[in-house]
């Protein structure tokens, strides 16, 4: 597996690095639906489907910003909605999921996820076991992107068959606190606790410190969890809790030594021991 723990492997795959350049046709995009966040009328975003696959990869990363920017909260999400409604754009895309190009389907995916577009969760489900595994991959993402109860509980579905590191990764993108303390009140399978246990580290959820210096201790809990939990604090990057791990270093569970041992080392580098 990835080291999480670096900041770069905590990224999604495919990410736009700062300053990438943009595309006409995704400038384009960015400027209708910023004017139809804002909450300027009869605002459309009139583009043809096939205009949108053939350049998604900017497209998808520009309405992505346009999200960050706009910040948390459904009233950007409805309107970005509204403006494709008047064109069909939304049905068009929906049906471009079950394209028999894997390329289409792939593209499609990473819109629908984009876009935020409810309707498509159930497709993009499917696409989890599409024999592609690009396909399989946007499908990921736009859950990830998509967010909400339905997306996390699609992701959790196939924790069999989704890479432990991707789906720790759309996770944390996807579930909202209450979705990561059902989680880990409850999970699953070992798999699925691991997921969520790295999720919170990738979340840097400080609020989740507590909860994870009692799962790294707890020796109930399965060595591989147990490791995930001190990965997650190194993660969360706190000192304090780092030496709260200073006990596992005689631990029986030699994998849980290691991961201990490295967490400190991570949140107080050599010189910097308290």
């Amino acid at each position: 597996m990835p080291d999480l723990e670096s900041e770069r492997s905590a990224k999604r795959p495919g990410a736009p690095r700062a300053g990438a350049p943009r595309s006409r046709l995704a400038a384009r995009v960015d400027r209708i639906l910023s004017a139809a966040i804002a909450g300027e009328p009869h605002v459309a975003l009139s583009i043809k489907a096939p205009e949108l696959i053939a350049d998604f990869r900017p497209v998808s990363d520009a309405i992505a910003a346009l999200f960050e920017r706009a910040g948390p909260g459904v009233m950007a999400h409805w309107r970005v909605a509204q403006a494709l409604k008047p064109s069909g754009l939304e049905g068009d895309l929906l049906n471009l999921l079950v394209d028999p190009d894997p390329k289409v389907r792939t593209a499609a995916a990473r819109l629908c996820g984009a876009l935020r577009m409810s309707d498509s969760l159930p497709w993009l489900a499917d696409l989890l076991e599409d024999p592609k595994p690009k396909v399989r991959d946007a499908a990921v993402r736009a859950l990830g992107d998509l967010g909400g109860h339905g997306a996390v509980d699609a992701l959790m579905a196939a924790v069999d068959r989704i890479p432990q590191h991707r789906l720790a990764i759309e996770l944390a993108h996807a579930a909202s606190d209450m979705d990561i303390e059902a989680l880990m009140r409850k999970p699953a399978s070992v798999e699925a606790a691991v997921v969520t246990v790295l999720a919170c580290g990738l979340r840097h959820d400080r609020i989740k410190i507590g909860p994870l210096l009692g799962i790294a201790h707890d020796r109930r809990w399965p060595s591989r969890v147990r490791v995930a939990a001190c990965r997650a604090l190194a993660m969360i990057h706190d000192a304090d809790a780092a030496d709260r791990l200073r006990d596992l270093f005689g631990d029986p569970d030699a994998g849980v030594r290691a991961a201990a041992a490295r967490t400190q080392r991570r949140c107080r580098p050599a010189g910097r021991q308290g």
